[in-house]
C-alpha cells in the first residue's frame, strides 16, 4: 500500500526536506525516489527535486518507493575485539568482513553482498567488543546517531583500579572531554570491579576517558544494547538482520 501523508506546515516547504523530518528518507533518498517519478503532490508527479509542498497538499510514495526504502540492509552484529567499526587503515580489519552466510546467526532473506557499503550507527572501538549496528539505512541512521538523537547506548565495562562512591559520582555527572561538559550517564557499580554505563551521547573513546579522568582502566568493554535493541543471545562474530519491528522501535 503506498504511503501518504497530508503536508501540514504553515508555510511551503521543499519535499525533500520535509520527508527527511518526517523520518521517511534522507534528502538523497527523497531526490532518487523523485528522479525515478515515484513521488506525487494531490495525484501529480513530481519531477523537480527542488519542488515545494504547500499546507493542505497530500504527498504520495508509490508502492515501489516504498519497498525501496525497506530494502535498505540493516544487520545486528555481535563485534569481537580486534576488528574496527569504522572505515580501516593500514592492517585493520573492517566489522563488516564478518557479515557472511558462514556468520550469520539463525535466518536472512538475504546475505548482503561483499561491496555492499555498511557504515556504523555508532562507532565502537578495536578494543571493545559487542553489540554493532551496521545498515545502508540513511533514515536510521539520523535516528540512531543523528545531531539530536538521545538514543541510550547501554555498556558493560570492566575496570581496574580502586572505586569509590566520589568516583561513581563524578563518571554520573562532573567530567569533561575536549572543553565540553559531558551529558549526564547512569553509572551503577556490579559484583568484581565491573559498572554498567548507560549513555545518550558518543564521543570517541568516552567510556575510556571517563574512567581514565577518574584513574581508573579500562580492562574490558561490551556494549550490549542501542536503544531497544539487545545483544542478547548473540554469539561473538556472529550477525543477524535488524528486524522490521525493532527498526520501527528505532524510529519510534
Amino acid at each position: 500500500m503506498a504511503w501518504t501523508k497530508t503536508f501540514g506546515g504553515a508555510a511551503p516547504e521543499r519535499v525533500n526536506k520535509w520527508l527527511a523530518q518526517a523520518g521517511v528518507c534522507s534528502r538523497r533518498e527523497a531526490e532518487a525516489l523523485i528522479a525515478q517519478g515515484l513521488v506525487s503532490i494531490d495525484g501529480q508527479r513530481v519531477a523537480d527535486p527542488g519542488h515545494k509542498i504547500a499546507p493542505g497538499q497530500t504527498i504520495t510514495l508509490a508502492d515501489a518507493a516504498d519497498r525501496q526504502l525497506r530494502s535498505a540492509i540493516t544487520v545486528v552484529l555481535n563485534k569481537p575485539v580486534g576488528y574496527v567499526s569504522a572505515a580501516p587503515q593500514g592492517a585493520e580489519i573492517p566489522a563488516a568482513r564478518l557479515i557472511s552466510a558462514k556468520t550469520l546467526f539463525g535466518q536472512a532473506a538475504a546475505i548482503p553482498p561483499r561491496a555492499t557499503k555498511l557504515a556504523p550507527l555508532g562507532r565502537l572501538d578495536q578494543d571493545s567488543r559487542g553489540l554493532l549496528l551496521l545498515s545502508e539505512d540513511g533514515v536510521l541512521a539520523k535516528a540512531v546517531i543523528g545531531p539530536h538523537s538521545a538514543m541510550e547506548k547501554e555498556y558493560l565495562v570492566a575496570v581496574r583500579g580502586a572505586l569509590s562512591e566520589q568516583k561513581l559520582a563524578l563518571l554520573r555527572e562532573g567530567l569533561s572531554l575536549d572543553g565540553r561538559r559531558l551529558k549526564r550517564a547512569r553509572v551503577s557499580r556490579l559484583e568484581d570491579a565491573r559498572l554498567r554505563f548507560v549513555l545518550t551521547e558518543g564521543m570517541k573513546r568516552q567510556i575510556r576517558r571517563m574512567c581514565e579522568a577518574v584513574g581508573l582502566h579500562v580492562v574490558d568493554l561490551q556494549r550490549i544494547r542501542i536503544g531497544p535493541v539487545e545483544l542478547g543471545d548473540l554469539p561473538e562474530g556472529k550477525w543477524r538482520p535488524l528486524s522490521i519491528a525493532e527498526r520501527a522501535a528505532l524510529l519510534g
